[in-house]
């Protein structure tokens, strides 16, 4: 969590170097895959049960 608020921050100070770039072909078709296989329950892991095993709750 410390990472992804460290690297928002960053991003929001300095800009995205990328934006604005074109994606190729391949690396779109494979964001998507990963997007459709974390919307069906194969990749990644609920909040709620990282905070529980994390002991943030």
């Amino acid at each position: 969590m410390i990472e992804t608020i460290v690297e928002e921050k960053l991003l929001e100070l300095l800009g995205d170097p990328d934006e604005g770039l074109p994606i190729r072909k391949s690396i779109r078709e494979r964001l998507l895959r990963q997007k459709e296989a974390v919307a069906s329950g194969e990749r990644g892991e609920p909040f709620e049960e990282v905070t529980r095993r994390l002991g943030l709750e």
